[in-house]
């Protein structure tokens, strides 16, 4: 499969006594959307922190277009990276988070311009070209000079979508991105990230929106208790649901 972009194999993952991943298994292809479901507390936001090694993971693997993240294989061991070979791979791994995780201190597009010229060593003004044209991807091209509190939810997490793809991410990972919102704010992210899927963006979201899940997903992934219960495509994972949990899931937030 050698179009897989994202290979999870057999990760684990514990805090102290609480075992939160249980063996989990997950592939994406290039260019595919895959929609994680699930009951709070089944693993799905500490799965996406181990892919992009916010959390180093106890047993298993993964693995990003071929390579290794937060390790390095000699012979049958695996070897932690130092941090700042971990930070490196960070940028081929866009992360938006619930609570949008902008700098409030910086501008909208300083929040956009900073890491590309921190991290990947961009030439400013073209960093700076690279972000407008971000923002004016996300509808935001009027709000380049303000600064995070005078945004709305949405607006804030449109701007951290533009700055998540501003690293020109070979993943982009998304963690309840709506959660945070008011009602009447959530479309408007959502069709950000329906834009961004239709432009062939690998992309793992975690959300409670089916009907964003339905419309957008090649597959669809429903973790309970650590595991995957079940995963397939949309018709199958939210029509014909195979597994009990996922059944009883389902008919709670249908």
């Amino acid at each position: 499969m050698s179009d897989v972009m994202v290979d999870v194999r057999g990760v684990h993952k514990s805090f102290g006594p609480l075992e939160v991943l249980r063996g989990v298994d997950l592939r994406v292809r290039a260019g595919e959307v895959t929609v994680v479901l699930g009951p709070s507390g089944s693993g799905k936001s500490t799965l996406l922190r181990t892919i992009n090694h916010l959390e180093k993971v106890n047993r298993g693997w993964i693995s990003i277009d071929g390579e290794l993240i937060g390790y390095r294989r000699s012979g049958n061991r695996l070897h932690e990276l130092k941090e700042k070979d971990v930070l490196k791979q960070r940028t081929h791994i866009g992360f938006v988070f619930q609570n949008f995780n902008l700098f409030p201190h910086l501008t909208v597009l300083d929040n956009l311009v900073e890491a590309p010229v921190a991290a990947l060593r961009r030439p400013r003004k073209e960093a700076v070209g690279t972000a407008r044209r971000l923002l004016a991807r996300v509808g935001l091209a009027d709000k380049a000079d303000a600064y995070p509190r005078q945004l709305s939810g949405g607006q804030q997490q449109r701007v951290a979508i533009a700055r998540a793809l501003a690293l020109e991410p070979k993943v982009l990972l998304f963690d309840e991105p709506t959660s945070a919102l008011d009602p009447e704010l959530v479309g408007e992210v959502l069709d950000v990230i329906k834009d961004l899927a239709r432009t062939g963006t690998t992309m793992i979201v975690v959300t409670h929106e089916i009907g964003f899940a339905r419309e957008v997903a090649d597959t669809v992934v429903f973790m309970d208790g650590g595991v995957v219960v079940e995963q397939g495509p949309p018709s199958a994972v939210l029509d014909k649901p195979q597994h009990e949990r996922t059944r009883a899931f389902l008919s709670k937030v249908l």
